[in-house]
């Protein structure tokens, strides 16, 4: 309940976005003219698990931008209702959080922790070139049964042709998400690993994102995001590292 009373005393001051890769992928979708669109990206993500230095994923991309309906790969945004520069969606989005035995000495034995899809709703506004919007997830495949509230604050600058956007976020996850891909059951523990149950966690986060339309004729767009992670994370068996960094390269034309 701490946590919870942080994040909405916390929101209401920076007032918020959705999930890293959502809200960056989201904002390709916003910035093309309607219709169809395709492109490649690459994300690379330093994990903080044990002996699990990173993970680095393809991202070959199509999707389509339409009044109210946004599609951009697994990512899927419906405009439900616009009034005074605020925006009501619904949302669904990949969780690409999950592991095996293979990934890492610290997960053998363990149970297969699985992606997911989450499902929403997020409430953003934004006036000149200010973005403010908050998020609320859930696990719709019920691996973890988990959810998550994240808020983030934004702002552009344009250099010419050049777009920067520095944005801080809060993540809130619950004890069930967190317990899910970080705690350690009684079946599972080993000489490497002791029982841990995950409790809810607070998350910050920093970012900044780099933008031009003026290379190939289409839209590129790189995104760092640096994270601090809460305790109740840091603290699992699994975990060997209080901070990450994510890498996100996209590059889209429209057809």
């Amino acid at each position: 309940m701490k946590n919870i009373h942080k994040i909405l005393i916390l929101s209401l001051f920076f007032l918020p976005f959705y999930t890293f890769s959502e809200q960056q992928i989201a904002s390709v979708t916003r910035e093309k003219t309607p219709g169809f669109l395709y492109g490649v990206g690459l994300s690379v993500n330093k994990e903080i698990y044990k002996g699990y230095s990173s993970r680095t994923m393809p991202l070959p991309l199509i999707g389509y931008k339409g009044e109210n309906l946004s599609i951009f790969g697994p990512f899927v945004s419906y405009k439900l209702k616009e009034v005074n520069r605020f925006t009501v969606s619904a949302k669904l989005s990949p969780r690409f959080q999950g592991f095996d035995e293979s990934d890492s000495y610290i997960f053998k034995g363990m149970e297969k922790r699985k992606n997911s899809l989450d499902a929403g709703v997020s409430v953003d506004y934004q006036k000149n070139d200010w973005k403010i919007g908050i998020s609320s997830m859930f696990d719709m495949l019920n691996r973890s049964n988990g959810f998550e509230i994240k808020s983030s604050f934004g702002r552009i600058y344009k250099f010419g042709p050049v777009f920067l956007e520095p944005s801080i976020s809060l993540s809130l996850l619950d004890k069930d998400h967190v317990d899910y891909y970080y705690g350690v059951s009684k079946y599972e523990i080993n000489q490497d690993r002791t029982v841990y149950s995950g409790k809810s966690a607070l998350n910050k986060s920093a970012g900044l994102s780099i933008a031009t339309p003026i290379l190939f004729g289409g839209y590129t767009r790189l995104n760092i995001e640096y994270t601090w992670f809460d305790e109740s994370i840091t603290q699992s068996p699994l975990v060997d590292n209080e901070t990450s960094i994510n890498l996100l390269l996209l590059f889209t034309k429209n057809f």
